[in-house]
């Protein structure tokens, strides 16, 4: 198993120090799922959601919340990222939305908490937006699928596990 690197010879927690790390092109795409009833699905593809258009708003909320990564996580470098795209894809089979964000970027450290972070407050979204309607909708599945450069490689989610 790999050290953690967030953490100092004494265990203290700390910001890792990425100066002398190569600039490489970097990506990372995660996922997340709000399941819902029916009929909230049915609300928000349809358009009939007296708020607005719940996926925009929530693909929006999820591309600001990459860029603010950093503030939210106390140990996540500031980065330049180049790209953000938060798709939100409607499941009926499943009541669903699935939600996958990437990021990308060149830097000297990855963007796989930035993808979380955009999957994550794009659900969070869809969820605010909803809860008057729908207050029992469930978000999960937040996950990591793919990451790619940096000094570990390419690294991809095993497709037979899922949350």
């Amino acid at each position: 198993m790999t050290e953690l690197t967030h953490l100092d010879q004494q265990g203290n927690a700390r910001m890792v120090d990425v100066t002398e790390k190569a600039i490489t092109q970097r990506e990372a795409t995660a996922e997340a799922r709000v399941t819902m009833q029916p009929e909230t699905l049915v609300m928000i593809t349809e358009g009939r959601h007296k708020k607005g258009d719940v996926l925009a708003v929530a693909r929006i909320a999820g591309i600001q919340a990459a860029k603010k990564t950093s503030d939210l996580i106390p140990l996540c470098h500031p980065l330049m990222l180049t790209s953000v795209k938060v798709e939100l894809t409607p499941d009926v089979a499943h009541h669903q939305i699935l939600i996958r964000a990437t990021c990308k970027l060149a830097g000297r450290t990855g963007v796989e908490m930035e993808a979380l972070t955009a999957a994550s407050v794009a659900a969070l979204t869809i969820y605010d937006m909803c809860k008057a309607v729908d207050k029992g909708m469930i978000i999960e599945g937040v996950r990591l699928l793919e990451k790619i450069g940096g000094k570990s490689g390419h690294w991809q989610a095993d497709e037979g596990i899922q949350s």
